[in-house]
């Protein structure tokens, strides 16, 4: 039986999610887990039922962080999961995590047989709009706003990021280092 937070996801009737949960695995990883290597193929996709996953690259032997995934949400290499090319990508837990994970063939499966359920093929497209929309927002903010203000909007916007995420991985999100976010947060104290 799938856990209520993933069943609210699936815009299946009762008997239908019923039928594909044992497709679905649970796996509990501790913090620091890498679930995909930039440069594997992903053949797994994963749903955030208690934790915090982060998505990096490695930029000449930099981490640079480009999302954060919590409770409720869904992760994979998409690109590297749909086309089966090697991830651009890292996946890796910041927190102890509780995830579901589907592997590629039985999404596909999934996929192939909702065809025709519109909600379904809703929520998809819906996941994907808001992963584009969301690196859209990042890559505009890098070209208007200094770092004192991404990190200002982060806070307005995401403070769930600053509550819960180490500063060392926030900084490298805001493109940063982690001295520059300490002189930015000091000098937000001051004022």
């Amino acid at each position: 039986m799938l856990p209520p937070l993933l069943q609210d996801q699936m815009a299946l009737d009762p008997a239908t999610r019923e039928r594909y949960s044992a497709l679905f695995h649970q796996q509990t990883v501790p913090a620091r887990t890498v679930l995909l290597q930039e440069g594997q193929v992903s053949q797994r996709a994963y749903f955030i039922i208690k934790g915090c996953l982060r998505v990096w690259v490695n930029h000449q032997g930099r981490e640079l962080t480009c999302q954060f995934f919590f409770e409720g949400e869904g992760v994979s290499s998409i690109e590297s999961f749909r086309a089966q090319k090697p991830s651009e990508y890292t996946i890796e837990s910041i927190e102890a995590c509780e995830l579901y994970w589907i592997h590629r063939e039985d999404f596909i499966r999934i996929q192939q047989e909702q065809q025709h359920n519109v909600v379904f093929l809703q929520q998809y497209i819906e996941v994907i709009y808001k992963r584009q929309v969301h690196y859209m927002h990042l890559f505009f903010s890098f070209i208007r706003h200094t770092p004192a203000e991404r990190y200002q909007r982060l806070m307005k916007e995401r403070p769930d990021i600053i509550m819960r995420v180490p500063q060392h991985y926030i900084a490298s999100y805001l493109g940063i280092t982690p001295v520059s976010l300490s002189r930015i947060r000091n000098k937000l104290l001051r004022s």
